[in-house]
């Protein structure tokens, strides 16, 4: 989540790419405070994936991590992501990067690594003592895998998997069901139903035993499903527009793909996907992550098809499932995200000359490699003229629209252009600043960011929610709320088809509250899987259900945690709103805070039909 977008003023960064800073490394911890556990998640002959998972098992927050291990003679690592990794010969070190070190009692961290070689590791530490747990470590194993699971009683919507028992020194509590990698159930038996299926359907299924100590081993073997009957054709999009963004960088930590598209029931459900992000470097725009976008090798039961990357084949990565979607699901279109929060330092100096930046951006997004794959670009400047994680001070008034006036001349009047623009309806705010109105001739739509309109960077609260559909009495800031945003865009000129309404599929928390109703005081951000004071609804609707309703968005209090997020009932008012506005659709950020059912995805398609 390196790159959400924010809209209000003097919001909290978020987590840096992988060349940020890192905290320093806090004194050893004691080894039963935190476990640190190894798995190759990826082999492909050559070279191997591997994925360390730091977990908080004691009772006080662990406020940075550093783990160790050695390599055999010949085995290293290549690359890694979301930690620092660094090595004297085969002795390998990873620290925590500046957003991700800090664990609250039973917070885990995932980082990864790609690597060469074959050998695994040894002499785990974490923070100086033993990792207990890790590979080839005293103290308590972890579970074996257990067999492979057998599929029967396939539906249209439904398998049920049965599996032999794994084995533990300490015993085994439970078992997570993984759907095509990602975790769909935890159940004490050996056996499960998986149901809210799509028929005609493949699924891959493994199983992984957790023990006492809540380790997890090793998946079992893999048993590939498919659902019966034949697959729905996608009903009629219409003129509205149902776009998500998904992220590059989901693929690693959150274990996020493009067959979760699918697999989902997403796929059929939407008209457009905003690849985020690439970057916006040196007046030009640049590959955000070429692992992800484009190297990093499927297998087959990982594949949209169904079928394993080559080691050979010229494209591989998001791009190339991207490209089996399109052929799956040939009612969607992709555009290519540049900018968003971390990355929209590079816009200044690129709309110093628009052409020249226009062709950049055109010569990448339609590179013969992955020209199929694009069908045009969207623009994710936060802000012009304005503060977001940098202040553009050096930009001339119509900016924007000079930017957006050599986009359309360069791709052309086929291809879809389009921007993020901020949701700052105060007077003087982010939408007065930029030239919105009159760049709106040149796009075909705008992606209102109506959300992050308040959240724990205010570590005090008030509370709020984050996406407020209208005011409210109480607001703590009037200007913030999708329908003054949304007014004041076309009060500017801007089209009301040229207008889609921000969803966000994850909720904005604080801690130390003890009022239900918004507008309570807290003491700081509540705990977020991936960074303080944010979830996804996907956890909250388990974690922290909703308690109650304001301005057309759901809050919920739960212990002394406080929290505000969209549910499918909120989201099907929302999309009347914006049907009674005359408004092109909707979009969202991002896929992979939706359920593995897409809740949230299905109550936006159903809103605007």
């Amino acid at each position: 989540m390196r790159f959400r977008h924010r809209v209000a003023a003097g919001l909290a960064t978020l987590a840096l790419p992988l060349s940020g800073l890192v905290a320093l490394a806090s004194p050893a911890q004691a080894a039963t405070t935190a476990t640190a556990t190894y798995a190759k998640t990826q082999d492909w002959g050559s070279g191997f994936e591997g994925k360390w998972t730091v977990k908080n098992t004691g009772t006080t927050t662990i406020n940075s991590w550093t783990v160790e291990w050695d390599f055999p003679s010949g085995t290293k690592v290549t690359s890694a992501w979301d930690a620092t990794v660094t090595n004297s010969g085969d002795h390998w070190t990873a620290k925590n990067l500046g957003w991700n070190g800090t664990l609250a009692p039973g917070a885990s961290v995932t980082f990864g690594f790609n690597g060469s070689g074959s050998g695994s590791p040894t002499g785990c530490k974490l923070n100086g003592g033993s990792c207990d747990g890790g590979p080839e470590v005293p103290g308590d194993a972890a579970p074996s895998a257990p067999g492979t699971p057998t599929a029967s009683n396939i539906t249209d919507t439904s398998v049920k998997l049965s599996w032999s028992a794994a084995t533990d020194d300490k015993g085994v509590k439970n078992y997570d069901v993984l759907r095509d990698g990602a975790k769909v159930a935890t159940v004490t038996s050996t056996s499960y139903t998986d149901t809210g299926l799509t028929k005609g359907t493949d699924y891959s299924y493994t199983v992984q035993a957790r023990d006492t100590a809540d380790q997890t081993g090793p998946a079992s073997g893999a048993v590939k499903v498919r659902t019966t009957g034949t697959p729905d054709e996608p009903p009629p999009t219409g003129d509205q527009v149902k776009l998500g963004y998904f992220t590059n960088w989901g693929v690693y930590g959150r274990n996020y793909h493009v067959k979760n598209l699918v697999t989902s029931g997403s796929a059929a459900k939407i008209t457009h996907i905003n690849y985020a992000f690439g970057n916006v470097q040196g007046g030009k725009c640049t590959i955000g992550d070429a692992y992800a976008d484009y190297d990093k090798a499927y297998t087959a039961d990982q594949s949209v098809d169904g079928v394993a990357d080559t080691w050979d084949q010229p494209l591989r990565g998001n791009f190339n499932q991207l490209r089996k979607l399109k052929a799956k699901y040939p009612h969607i279109k992709v555009l290519w995200s540049f900018g968003g929060w971390t990355w929209s330092g590079g816009f200044p100096d690129a709309v110093k000359n628009p052409a020249a930046f226009a062709k950049s951006c055109h010569d990448l997004v339609e590179d013969p490699r992955w020209a199929d794959v694009f069908d045009g670009i969207d623009l994710d400047w936060e802000y012009p003229n304005a503060c977001g994680l940098s202040c553009d001070t050096t930009s001339a008034k119509n900016a924007f629209s000079s930017m957006m006036k050599a986009m359309r001349a360069e791709f052309g009047s086929n291809a879809l252009v389009t921007a993020a623009t901020t949701a700052d309806a105060t007077d003087g705010g982010k939408i007065d600043a930029a030239d919105y109105g009159p760049a709106a001739q040149y796009i075909d739509w705008y992606n209102v960011m109506t959300y992050d309109f308040f959240g724990a960077w205010a570590k005090n609260g008030p509370t709020a929610p984050h996406s407020p559909l209208t005011s409210y009495a109480g607001i703590p800031q009037q200007g913030f709320n999708s329908a003054e945003a949304i007014a004041k865009f076309k009060a500017k000129g801007v089209p009301a088809k040229k207008l889609l309404l921000g969803i966000g599929f994850y909720g904005r928390g604080w801690t130390g509250v003890t009022q239900s109703a918004p507008g309570g005081t807290a003491t700081g951000p509540a705990t977020g899987t991936y960074e303080a004071g944010i979830e996804d609804y996907k956890v909250l609707k388990n974690s922290c259900p909703a308690t109650g309703t304001i301005a057309g968005t759901a809050y919920a209090h739960c212990g002394s945690n406080w929290w505000s997020y969209d549910t499918p009932a909120t989201v099907k008012s929302k999309m009347a709103w914006s049907k009674t506005q005359g408004l092109g659709g909707a979009f969202f950020w991002e896929f992979s805070g939706d359920t593995a059912n897409g809740e949230l995805v299905s109550a936006i398609d159903s809103g605007l039909k």
